[in-house]
């Protein structure tokens, strides 16, 4: 079925540019020139994909995104903005949208991130038709026939229909996120909405609002009411990443907003109520952060309710060959590629590699040997060079510029450094951030002060 996308521009010229080019890569395409008329056309249903550009007559696209998650809920939004009003985007992210681009920027970059999303969109779909005809796990989404896996996916299908909280817990690249969006899609919430919040990449002093949301005025820069996470979850489920990172001093109102489903806005008295389901994920071990007294354990019984335990790569390698087939046909689609296999020889250096970054690493592993494969199978040689982590040319690693004064130099030298680590992991913060030893919330902020875009680099 011929996938539609709203597109949501005022501007005749360049919405016209992007119909056509949408319409040759056979997409079915409807127009908006302002947000309310976008609202109105997403609630009618049927889109799979919204585009939706910031700045518009009346209502802007950040103030919209609410409402589309109401009339479309699980319709993704990509905004677009000008690159002037770059940090418009970045807010439009941390308001729910999936991604953001600055124009004029690449049709052939927008495509790649269009075809992620719609991606996404389908498994979400595939979950929920799974869900629909009685099946018990979610074999086509969670890959793995290996007695761990095996025992996690009957885990999930246990308490999928639950209404209890969960907590998932695994090492940094075992497919938390994953799992989490198994659990909404196979729950009796599946139809409302799913709010995913990242509680380490969010600053300390603008978390709270995230969460919770805040009155007109509650702070300078205030100048209107706005829900919070919770609120947008309502009748859905509210994802929690790396829940261990969330700071002490608000872990009190997140334990009150869990346990009795309400909070108050920041800056407001009254409380705001709370219809949601919580799916808290971390990297991290709870029981020794509240022995260190770095988390509360009032909050940690209370999320851990139920509980997903992901295994490391490393103690289910028997799942090897299904995720190198399933990585492999992603990087064929998403690089144009026709590779057929990887080797025996190849796969003998999958198996004995340690894995510490586990599924995530193993991808970009199977992704780096596609791109410099030259036959129809991927050889020991180019896991070798994938595991080099070589780049081209002009891709390798910066120099200090020693004609330039210090603190210039070390500005550049910095922003290259990031920018190789992006380009290193295809735009992937988190891994990133892993490679230059510093915290997904660190890069963040180093991002907006160099004024750089990670879609760049996907």
């Amino acid at each position: 079925m011929t996938e539609r996308i709203l597109v949501v521009d005022d501007d005749r010229a360049f919405q016209g540019m992007l119909v056509e080019a949408l319409l040759d890569k056979g997409y079915e395409v409807d127009t908006a020139p302002t947000a309310e008329e976008g609202i109105r056309k997403a609630g009618r249903g049927g889109f799979d994909l919204i585009l939706h550009d910031i700045k518009l007559p009346g209502m802007s696209g950040l103030d919209a995104l609410p409402h589309l998650a109401e009339a479309a809920p699980g319709v993704d939004v990509i905004v677009m903005t000008g690159y002037s009003s770059k940090d418009s985007g970045v807010r439009a992210m941390q308001h729910g949208a999936y991604d953001y681009f600055t124009k004029p920027f690449s049709l052939g970059e927008m495509e790649v991130v269009i075809r992620r999303a719609l991606e996404k969109r389908r498994m979400q779909q595939e979950l929920a038709r799974l869900r629909q005809s009685g099946k018990d796990s979610p074999l086509g989404a969670i890959i793995g026939q290996s007695p761990p896996m095996l025992a996690v996916k009957e885990r999930i299908a246990r308490i999928a229909e639950l209404d209890a909280d969960v907590l998932v817990t695994g090492e940094t690249g075992t497919g938390k996120e994953l799992v989490s969006d198994t659990i909404h899609a196979l729950s009796r919430r599946a139809k409302g909405p799913f709010v995913k919040i990242n509680c380490a990449a969010i600053p300390e002093n603008l978390l709270e609002s995230e969460l919770f949301g805040h009155e007109k005025g509650a702070f300078t820069g205030a100048t209107a009411t706005k829900q919070g996470k919770f609120e947008l979850a309502r009748g859905g489920c509210l994802l929690l990443d790396e829940i261990g990172d969330m700071p002490l001093h608000l872990q009190p109102k997140l334990l009150r907003a869990v346990e009795q489903k309400q909070a108050e806005r920041l800056g407001g008295a009254v409380p705001v109520h709370y219809d949601v389901r919580i799916i808290a994920a971390t990297n991290q071990e709870l029981e020794q952060r509240v022995e260190d007294g770095e988390f509360r354990s009032d909050l940690y019984y209370r999320l851990n309710v139920a509980t997903v335990v992901l295994p490391p790569l490393r103690d289910r390698k028997e799942d090897l060959p299904l995720l190198a087939e399933f990585f492999l046909q992603r990087a064929n689609r998403r690089l144009g590629t026709d590779i057929a296999s990887v080797s025996a020889g190849a796969m003998e250096i999958f198996y004995n590699y340690g894995w510490p970054g586990n599924v995530r690493q193993f991808a970009n592993a199977v992704e780096r040997a596609a791109i410099f494969c030259k036959g129809t199978a991927i050889t020991p040689a180019e896991v070798d060079l994938a595991f080099s982590n070589k780049q081209p040319e002009s891709a390798s690693a910066p120099t200090l510029n020693t004609s330039l004064p210090l603190k210039q130099a070390l500005q550049e030298y910095e922003r290259n450094l990031i920018s190789h680590a992006l380009r290193s992991t295809h735009g992937i913060q988190t891994e990133a951030a892993t490679l230059l030893g510093i915290s997904p919330k660190n890069l963040w902020n180093k991002l907006r002060k160099h004024g750089m875009d990670p879609a760049v680099y996907r």
